[in-house]
């Protein structure tokens, strides 16, 4: 398309185009209007949501499954106020992705413009990078630096504010355009010396472990992961739940990280989620190695372990992975018991959860997830989404599928409807299973209408229990079952506002009915909602002993 006599809009657009982007998530609203003017004969597809932090959380679902970076666009003002609340989520779950923001116009900014906001700043600590273009000639170029550097490093979301006036004025037909490499990923290559010194250390411990990040849990990544693992001879354990080392779904991984002498946090953040590497849960002799893409988390490592980090490098982890597997001379310090130990403990599961009792009409959670499994099994690309508290941890320790989309170590909860309808665009055909708790429900159960609007099919598996159970529990532990407040709902009828907006629902109270009531919904091809009443009770703490 000629740029000549166009609006900066039509360039921006231009821009996605040169950068492989096909689908826009986004909330209409008047900054906005002239990329969608912009948009209409193109081959771009606008996904509208309900809710702005909707469209975030569908591109980041859609960068997590499809690798491609994620653009969310909103209008300005209190629409991208929605939206920023969604970007934390896919910081934490180091996912990239663009947002790209309406404005006021720069030539009434201080005079007190139509939603007029300090938007990059607001945005900005939960992005990798946050500004405002500033004439219409940036417009292309930015684009391609925001999606660049979303990719780069530890991938992460990018922010663009971007005034109408810019979008609306004339593009001149001289100004750059970006070509398809200015969109690419800039590599962080490591330190050979150093990475050499790290993979002697860990060929000479006895219980050596690899630990990797969010960024590494799509099913691309695991994929390299298993081929990683299978080259050292060292087991490498992919993180991605905010209950870190307690996550069920890697069973009772805690044992076995409190015997290891030897650790590299490859791209794993030393947070909360690892205890911060104290003891007890490592071993008071454990020796840390870290690779990381950013120099601030070797020095946060640095403060919380001291001289116990031995070798640190700067590189971004598939660069990494590449330079360990080309380095690796093919001999190994490690035994395979300790991998066959590391396989076993992470692969735990109770066999008392085969025979869990549940109250009249309620199903225990590992009743209600354990027969989706099957569907799960039945095509090679399925999609796991698991969203919410004590009910998202059951799912996941229940569950397991080729693709799997969490509310990872954010800890927040509600994006499982959004997250939900972008794997049905971005698997399409492939079985959708949506866990998520009778609270999530309501933060943007609306979206149910986007999937309908979209013929997005998925099986949204709500656990009922009438209660924010995570806070139930906490608050039962902490100060005692008479000191219960503030964490009781109503046993609604879930799968009856899923048919008002034109899906498929069933009401489930007994365990035999809920494979074939998934089967059934499936078979609608509709966004459907499996209404599961369950008992209460507290996510699975995996122990062996």
């Amino acid at each position: 398309m000629s740029t000549k006599f166009t609006r900066g809009a039509d360039a921006l657009v231009t821009a996605m185009l040169t950068a492989g982007v096909n689908k826009v998530f986004t909330l209409s609203g008047n900054h906005i209007m002239p990329i969608f003017d912009a948009i209409f004969d193109q081959k771009i597809s606008l996904i509208h949501t309900r809710h702005e932090a909707a469209a975030v959380h569908m591109a980041d679902s859609w960068s997590r499954l499809t690798g491609e970076v994620g653009i969310a666009m909103v209008t300005g003002g209190p629409g991208h106020a929605n939206a920023v609340s969604a970007l934390y989520t896919a910081a934490m779950a180091e996912s990239p992705v663009v947002l790209l923001s309406g404005h006021a116009p720069i030539n009434q900014l201080g005079m007190g413009a139509f939603q007029e906001m300090a938007q990059t700043d607001i945005a900005a600590p939960l992005t990798k990078a946050s500004w405002m273009c500033k004439s219409t000639a940036d417009l292309p170029g930015d684009l391609a630096k925001a999606i660049a550097l979303a990719k780069s490093g530890r991938p992460g979301p990018v922010h663009i504010s971007l005034p109408s006036d810019v979008l609306d004025d004339a593009f001149n037909d001289g100004a750059p355009m970006p070509t398809l490499s200015d969109f690419a990923a800039t590599p962080i290559k490591p330190d050979a010396a150093i990475l050499k010194n790290m993979l002697g250390k860990l060929q000479q411990a006895k219980k050596p472990l690899i630990l990797t990040g969010p960024m590494m849990q799509s099913k691309e990544g695991r994929k390299v992961l298993v081929s990683f693992q299978s080259a050292l001879g060292i087991p490498v354990i992919g993180m991605e739940s905010p209950r870190g080392i307690g996550d069920p779904c890697l069973g009772a991984f805690s044992e076995v990280l409190a015997q290891s002498d030897c650790v590299l946090l490859l791209g794993k953040k030393l947070d909360f989620t690892l205890k911060f590497g104290k003891a007890p849960n490592f071993h008071n002799d454990c020796v840390f190695l870290q690779i990381d893409p950013e120099q601030a988390e070797i020095e946060r490592t640095k403060r919380a372990v001291g001289g116990k980090l031995e070798l640190s490098c700067i590189a971004d982890v598939p660069s990494a992975i590449s330079a360990l597997i080309e380095l690796h001379s093919g001999s190994s310090g490690t035994t395979s018991a300790w991998m066959k130990e590391v396989q076993d403990a992470t692969s735990y599961r109770p066999t008392a959860w085969d025979q869990a009792a549940s109250s009249p009409n309620k199903l225990h959670p590992a009743q209600a997830f354990k027969p989706l499994q099957a569907i799960l099994d039945s095509h090679p690309d399925s999609v796991l989404v698991s969203d919410g508290g004590e009910i998202g941890q059951w799912a996941q320790a229940c569950l397991n599928a080729p693709n799997r989309v969490v509310n990872g170590v954010a800890g927040s909860i509600g994006a499982g409807l959004p997250f939900a309808s972008a794997a049905s665009l971005a698997k399409p055909g492939a079985p959708i299973i949506a866990v998520m708790g009778d609270g999530t429900f309501g933060f943007h159960s609306a979206e149910i209408d986007t999937a309908v609007r979209y013929q997005l099919p998925f099986v949204l598996v709500v656990g009922n229990d009438a209660c924010w159970n995570a806070e139930h529990q906490i608050q039962i532990r902490e100060y005692g079952q008479d000191r219960v407040i503030g964490c009781e709902l109503l046993p609604s009828r879930y799968e009856q506002v899923c048919i008002a907006f034109g899906g498929f629902g069933e009401l489930i109270t007994k365990k035999e009915d809920v494979l074939p009531a998934a089967q059934r919904a499936i078979a609608s091809k509709l966004p459907s909602c499996l209404n599961v009443m369950i008992d209460g009770i507290p996510a699975p703490n995996i122990r062996r002993a």
